[in-house]
């Protein structure tokens, strides 16, 4: 029973504090997300959540190995519910987060992943480990 208990207050921590999603991107380029300092290769990238102002969707860059902008715009976002539990004011201040779980950012517009786009990427984060 004590272990149940603390498996929600777990869960509840661990969902809270970060968001998440699968990127496929084009040959050669990284991916900065709403301006943050870390860039991203290809594959699972994980944050932390967003603000109220990335309710009209995150904003985001791919840049090339010079740091040149390539192409940018906004990814879909969502609301975390997650963030409603998250104490102390964990809606107020962080309750976005990616909107879908896979982005493929390869043609014009972010588009969802095919199924197969994102087993590939999964089996690469797999083979990284």
């Amino acid at each position: 029973m004590q272990a149940r208990t603390l498996l929600f207050p777990l869960v509840l921590f661990v969902t809270g504090c970060s968001t998440g999603a699968w990127f496929k991107l084009p040959d050669e380029t990284r991916l900065l997300v709403n301006e943050r300092p870390a860039s991203f290769d290809q594959g699972l990238v994980r944050s932390r959540p967003f603000s109220w102002g990335a309710a009209g969707g995150i904003p985001y860059r791919l840049v090339d190995r010079q740091s040149l902008t390539v192409k940018s715009g906004k990814l879909r976002s969502r609301f975390r519910v997650a963030s409603i539990f998250w104490p102390p004011v964990g809606i107020a201040y962080w309750p976005m987060g990616y909107g879908q779980r896979c982005y493929d950012l390869t043609g014009d517009e972010p588009s969802t992943c095919t199924h197969e786009d994102y087993r590939q990427l999964r089996l690469a984060e797999r083979m990284r480990r």
